[in-house]
């Protein structure tokens, strides 16, 4: 996908960055395999194809260190799947995924996707601040989920 870069301030000194090359892939995986419950126990070679076939979003701090991640599924055109956001527990309560929700959306907002999805059992408040809404027809939205193909 052609995404436009992204390095923007969020607060108090943290940044945003799409730059694959930032990426903590290692600190990635530990935070997706051992503490996001969607993800517990993901491969490292599974991350790391994941970031491939992605458009990812780095969260750092004032030093450097990355304190989050998310990434986006997209075909650039007509829909995006936003997942694995996650902050790092050192970092939560500042605001910054918050911050990092609205800042994906105000960067495909010039792609004019038809549709930006997610799914989240927990943080619904944040995705609600950044302009996502429940799904207004639950009813035609189907999963066949990896135990079921």
């Amino acid at each position: 996908m052609n995404a436009p870069h992204l390095q923007r301030a969020l607060l108090d000194g943290y940044v945003v960055d799409t730059d694959p090359a930032r990426l903590d892939v290692e600190r990635i995986h530990t935070w997706l395999s051992t503490d996001a419950y969607w993800a517990l126990g993901r491969h490292v070679d599974v991350v790391r194809r994941a970031i491939a076939g992605s458009v990812s979003f780095g969260v750092y701090a004032a030093d450097g260190a990355q304190v989050g991640y998310a990434r986006l599924v997209t075909d650039g055109a007509t829909f995006g799947w936003l997942c694995d956001v996650y902050i790092d527990r050192s970092a939560r309560g500042l605001g910054l995924g918050s911050a990092l929700a609205r800042a994906i959306v105000d960067a495909v907002r010039p792609l004019q996707l038809k549709r930006l999805m997610l799914a989240t059992a927990d943080a619904h408040e944040i995705y609600l601040q950044a302009g996502f809404v429940l799904h207004p027809n639950p009813e035609q939205v189907m999963v066949l989920a990896a135990e079921q193909a």
